[in-house]
């Protein structure tokens, strides 16, 4: 890496753990090194500075010396990826004597222990900072190492926020930490034209362009050098406004809160106004007055608020956010892990708006800032999309390699030219003219251009179909995918849910089901008090707004929420409840209303909600609702029905959505405002089941279905509870009738063995009527799921080979699997299918653990909890339009599962595009340099006319419109290869260069053993009795590389029978080959569909076809073509007939035949590589598996942490308002 080894303090890494986390070695610049290196700038014309802008790391080396991390003043930078990217960043310093009142001596500017105090170097009062990808990092001269600044540490109580920052900073302490945090801003730049254009014209590509455009003018190959040029100025411009066009979108998007006015606390002054920007860790902002935007991530210490963050979660429900309290924990432990609720419940995160706040008993609501600029949230997701993760796809790679085997190609045609034309003693200039004139015919200079067409072809179709991309590149990914992973809730089924009915437990049994679609309402009771209260619905603007399964419970009821301002609220612990109070349609109520004092509210990690309400006529009650389990062991074991189990199941696995209520009544004088959580939910009374309905969208089958015929995989990853998503994913079609359901249930326990594993078979039976249960109401069609031994007959073809077995699991069981079963999770994966109780990093974590298995993976789901999942997956597909979709690389406008085959299709079409296009421009490329190398064995080349029609009449109109074929309508049941390097493909591309060397050789040898053939005339051939053709000697071959254009009659000195005979028959050659490579079916629509590409290619052979015919002097003059006798002509086109007869059979009868290959794959005992499919042949052979009720034990060694875990995206901002017993929004 460097010059010298240098010791272990040279390396370290930077955000570790995360998923932005790098290597870093420090650098220190010596002045020898770099004197040497701007010599080295000056003497190639810039070239090395070239070099080091492509290869960074170069630089550095070659200009620095390794040192410690303490000592550098230049950084190197690793991903530590599969990619390795590098780049480099300057250490910088600020100084802080500047500023006033600041003395080394004088107190610390934060605690003890601050990270502050400890990145200052006193007593020069300086701070050594790195800036890396939006983000400032300082260097922590105790722990040796550089750490993210800019947000408030999680080391702090809650009682140290409370006492060290509810009353604000003093403006000296502030001035510090901004001049160390920086300021709060998210600034996404929008880069100048002329930024944008040069950083386009650095490109590989475009520099290479620039080389061929500067060689050919030396050359006078002026017409198609001004065509490239103003090609690559239409492309450049293009991808320049592209560029300034999403800056400026990301712009808008995060320039909002940029300019607020926020009231800070400040010591000893008081309160004071100043602009958000000006805002660091540790303020304390006022939150008062109207709706407004939160500029920062904050922790709310006083004070209720409601907060809309449909901007980060991409739902539009309000949030309820409770203060921090201040005497949580032991006292000392940090206040993430010492919060008894979500910690996130007391966060305020960057730009959602704050729709309510409430001040607590002693004053305005208030929050202390904990994130500032890019480390928060909203932050972290415009950094994810300023800084994307590159994508890791065998198409490009292969392309690199195959143009680096080009440049190999044209390195002996070099070889071969220097020798030819050195040895027949032409100048030095021409020979290397000519011979890195080789380079630009062997590495077309279009090919990059060629490829990218037929991606933005597809995009613009899937634009017309309402998918919006923002990541093309993609595009031929979404053709590999074979697994795709589906949430559940508002994705296969309907967003909105339907109130079914209610069971009530009476003593030790269940009563009958009270049905709501009778139009009864349900009497007033403590159920009905459950249902009215329990819930974290609010009134904005007039309307009722919420979780919708909350909305939907209220509903049912007929009662209505009473504006803020009614009079029962002379109370004072009534002032800032809310009442909610029997509507016109509302059963008979004893009381007046019920008054709202308290909530606890829901979070997927405590799966359960509670309230304290008041009947406004007296009595006090705690009610619950929430995962029927785990509102069970809040219950008096007495009061739970003995067929709870048995209940719950029946219900679950027809597909309800089932939550369960309890209740406790409270002693009269209790205070609430001194009732703690776990004081409220204890020793509660079971009340019974609500049963709610979630029907699957009408396209959700027959999509699973088109998926499944095209042996596409899918998994459901939800929320919910599961034996509702088994069901679910029985109707829908994930699991074929007749296959085994196989729960597999994982769990810790004390004392060795430290985890057990258990496999039951869930049996598939028929629905029985349960006699009297449902008041003659059914539940929706579907299969009800219990555990059974029974075995199930196999479905053939199950899945598309996957098995006849399914296995199912909960996240939590996941969790435990892959800490303490590790080396059995690649099998259970193989044939998983319903994973539920899914937390948002576990459904990452699963689709990178299907990805190491070799899958293709992608994502559907809303864009909310689905987040991280939709950003690590191949392909993420987002039903959601909220900004927070702009995570995924794809967005749909339709809010369903249509657009799952539509995106495979296409993305199927375009990776098969990219490799017609990228044959046709090689075979091309090689086509000319063949043509050319035979020409140069005689001194000579194309004219520039030649060349001209070549690449801008044939190959550049083809590259246009060839990409034109749509997709086809039907999926295969197959996917297209993956890599160039494919037997197929390859030998597709040796064949026809064959076949076209055979025949250019051929042509070139025969046409010189005709009898008319004269190597001393060009016109010995045609009428030797016409005046005007009298026998003209050919040029010398130092007239022949003279000026190529010296008059516009003057002989362009490239005429001859070989040059007529070979660039005939390599012309008509590129179309030939472009039509055999012009695939359609079975991945696009037949090439007689792509209508322009079909006229283009008619007018083309028309146009050439004349060319061999004709016999026209100023046409052939200017062409530098001569007349040849009409039988030579038949020869050359019966050659090219052959060919290309030759050529359509090769390809259609070897190349695309799947039967040939089947049939040599098995004569030669190939089997893929793919770590799925190897596990699936080693797994056949294994008659114990899948192991079927029983259960097994962690083996006695230490526990394992996922694999490769580093942190994956996620929304900070996500907290679950899913019901996940059962009712748990996916």
């Amino acid at each position: 890496m460097g010059r010298r080894d240098h010791g272990g303090s040279h390396r370290s890494l930077l955000s570790e753990g995360e998923e932005t986390e790098m290597e870093m070695f420090g650098y220190k610049t010596h002045r020898f090194w770099r004197a040497l290196c701007i010599a080295g700038y000056i003497m190639s014309c810039g070239a090395l500075l070239l070099v080091f802008y492509w290869k960074p790391a170069w630089g550095v080396w070659a200009k620095c010396v390794p040192c410690d991390l303490q000592e550098a003043d230049v950084v190197l930078l690793r991903t530590t990826d599969e990619f390795r990217v590098y780049s480099q960043k300057k250490v910088t310093w600020i100084s802080l004597s500047a500023l006033s009142q600041f003395s080394p001596e004088g107190p610390s500017v934060a605690g003890h222990g601050s990270l502050l105090n400890k990145v200052i170097m006193k007593p020069e009062l300086r701070v050594r900072c790195l800036q890396v990808q939006n983000i400032r990092y300082a260097w922590d001269f105790c722990a040796k190492r550089f750490q993210k600044v800019g947000v408030l540490e999680d080391s702090h109580s809650c009682a140290e926020i409370h006492a060290r920052f509810g009353s604000g900073l003093t403006s000296k302490e502030q001035d510090v930490r901004r001049a160390i945090c920086g300021p709060n801003a998210i600034t996404v730049e929008v880069p100048p034209v002329w930024k944008l254009l040069v950083k386009e014209v650095l490109n590989p590509f475009y520099v290479f362009q620039a080389f061929s455009v500067c060689l050919w003018f030396t050359e006078d190959y002026i017409e198609y050098s001004v065509a490239i040029i103003v090609m690559s100025l239409l492309s450049v411009s293009l991808t320049v406004y592209d560029l300034r066009k999403q800056s400026l979108r990301l712009h808008r998007l995060v320039e909002s809160h940029q300019s607020v006015l926020v009231k800070v606390c400040r010591k000893p002054s008081g309160f004071q106004e100043l602009e958000s920007c000006l805002l660091v860790p540790g303020d304390t902002l006022v939150l008062e007055g109207g709706r407004s935007t939160v500029p920062c991530d904050a922790i709310l210490i006083s004070g209720q608020c409601i907060v809309n963050e449909a901007m980060l979660t991409g739902e539009s429900i309000p949030v309820t956010k409770t203060s921090l309290p201040c005497d949580a924990g032991s006292g000392s432990d940090p206040w993430p892990t010492s919060c008894a609720e979500d910690p996130r419940r007391h966060l305020l995160f960057c730009g959602t708006e704050v729709v309510q706040a409430k001040g607590g008993g002693r004053g305005p609501a208030k929050a202390v800032v904990l994130r500032t600029g890019f480390n928060t949230a909203k932050g972290d997701l415009v950094r994810s999309i300023l800084y994307p993760k590159p994508m890791n796809f065998r198409l490009y790679r292969d392309a690199i390699r195959f143009l680096m085997c080009l440049i190999g190609v044209a390195a002996v045609g070099m070889v071969y030219a220097v020798c030819v034309f050195t040895l027949s003693g032409e100048k030095a200039g021409e020979v290397v003219k000519k011979a890195l004139d080789v380079i630009t015919i062997a590495v077309p200079p279009a090919l990059p251009a060629a490829l990218t067409t037929g991606i933005i072809y597809t995009q613009r179709r899937l634009k017309r179909k309402g998918i919006f991309c923002i990541s093309p590149q993609r595009i031929n990914v979404c053709g590999q995918l074979n697994v795709i992973c589906f949430d559940k809730t508002g994705t296969l089924t309907e967003e909105g849910l339907d109130l079914w009915g209610v069971v009530l437990a009476s003593g030790t049994s269940f009563q009958d089901v009270h049905s709501f679609s009778s139009g009864c309402p349900l009497p007033w009771g403590l159920v009905c008090g459950a249902m009215v209260s329990c819930h974290s619905l609010v009134v904005l603007d007039g309307k009722m707004q919420g979780d919708p399964l909350d909305l939907k419970m209220f509903e049912a009821t007929h009662w209505e929420i009473e504006d803020s301002d009614g009079p029962e609220r002379k109370d004072g612990e009534l002032a800032d409840a809310v009442i909610v109070k029997p509507g016109a349609k509302a059963g008979q109520v004893a009381g007046r209303g019920v008054a709202i004092l308290c909530q606890f509210p829901f979070s997927s990690a405590l799966q359960r909600m509670s309230v304290i309400a008041q009947e406004l006529s007296g009595e006090r009650h705690v009610f619950m609702k929430g995962a029927p389990e785990k509102v069970a062991d809040f219950c008096r074991p007495e009061t739970v029905p003995h067929s709870f189990s048995h209940e719950l199941q029946l219900y679950a696995s027809r597909g309800f959505r089932v939550i369960g209520l309890a209740h406790k009544a409270l002693p009269a004088g209790t205070r609430v405002a001194s009732l703690t959580r776990a004081e409220a939910e204890s020793s509660l009374t079971f009340l019974g089941f609500l049963i709610m309905e979630n029907r699957l969208k009408s396209e959700t089958r027959p999509v699973l279905e088109e998926l499944r015929a095209a042996r596409i995989r899918s998994v459901m990853v939800t929320g919910d509870n599961i034996q509702t998503a088994v069901a679910v994913a029985r109707k829908a079609g994930m699991m074929a009738p007749g296959s085994q359901a196989i729960l597999v249930e994982a769990d810790t326990q004390a004392g060795p063995p430290s985890a057990s594993i258990s496999w039951h078979l869930l049996e598939e039976e028929e629905e029985e009527e349960e006699g009297g249960k449902a008041n003659g109401d059914s539940g929706p069609e579907g299969n009800c799921t219990n555990f059974g031994g029974g075995a199930a007959a196999a479905a053939p073809g199950d899945d598309a080979g996957l098995g006849h077995f399914h296995f199912c699991m909960s996240g939590r069981s996941y969790e435990v699997i892959t800490e303490h079963f590790n080396h059995l999770l690649p099998k259970l994966l193989l044939n998983g299918t319903v994973f539920a109780r899914m937390s948002p990093a576990q459904k990452a974590s699963l689709v990178q653990e299907l990805q190491r298995m070799d899958y293709f993976v992608g994502m559907c789901g809303d864009g909310a909890n689905d987040c991280g999942a939709l950003k690590v997956a191949h392909a993420g597909i987002s039903l959601s339009e909220q900004e927070a979709s702009v995570a995924s690389p794809f967005t749909s406008k339709t809010p369903n599962i249509r657009c799952v085959p539509e995106l495979l299709r296409q993305g199927r079409a375009a990776l098969v595009t990219s490799f017609c296009m990228f044959k046709f421009m090689a075979l091309y490329s090689t086509i000319q340099y063949v043509g050319v190398l035979l020409l140069y064995w005689q001194l000579s080349a194309f004219g520039n006319y030649q060349f001209l029609f070549q690449d801008l009449a044939i190959t550049t109109v083809i590259g246009m419109t060839m990409s034109l074929n749509g997709a086809s309508p039907k999926l295969a049941p197959y996917r297209p290869p993956a890599q160039l390097v494919s037997p197929p493909l390859l030998l597709s591309m040796v064949l026809n260069l064959l076949f076209s060397l055979a025949m250019q050789v051929s042509g070139f040898v025969l046409v010189q053993k005709q009898p008319w053939y004269s190597p001393d005339s060009i016109f010995s051939a045609c009428s030797p009795g016409n005046t005007s053709h009298t026998a003209e000697p050919l040029p010398s071959a130092s007239a022949t590389l003279g000026n190529a254009t010296a008059g516009k009659n003057a002989d362009s000195g490239y005429k001859s029978y070989e040059n007529t005979s070979v660039w005939l028959l390599s012309t008509i050659n590129c179309l030939t080959v472009a039509l055999v490579f012009s695939k359609g079916r079975p991945f696009r629509q037949p090439v007689y569909k792509n209508y322009l590409f079909v006229l283009v290619l008619a007018a083309q052979l028309g146009v050439c076809l004349f060319f061999l015919f004709a016999n026209i002097d100023g046409l052939y003059a200017q062409m530098d073509l001569v007349c040849t006798p009409g039988t030579w002509r038949i020869t050359l086109l019966v050659m090219l007939l052959v060919t290309f007869a030759v050529s359509f059979l090769a390809e259609e009868a070897v190349v695309e035949n799947r039967a040939l290959w089947t049939l040599l794959k098995k004569a030669f005992g190939y089997q893929s590589r793919s770590g799925y499919k190897k596990l699936r042949r080693a797994l056949e052979k294994d008659p114990a598996w899948p192991p079927r009720n029983r259960s097994d034990f962690s083996p006695p060694s230490v526990a394992v942490h996922v694999r490769g875990a580093k942190e994956v995206y996620s929304n900070p901002a996500f907290v679950s308002h899913e019901k996940p017993a059962c009712c748990l929004k996916t």
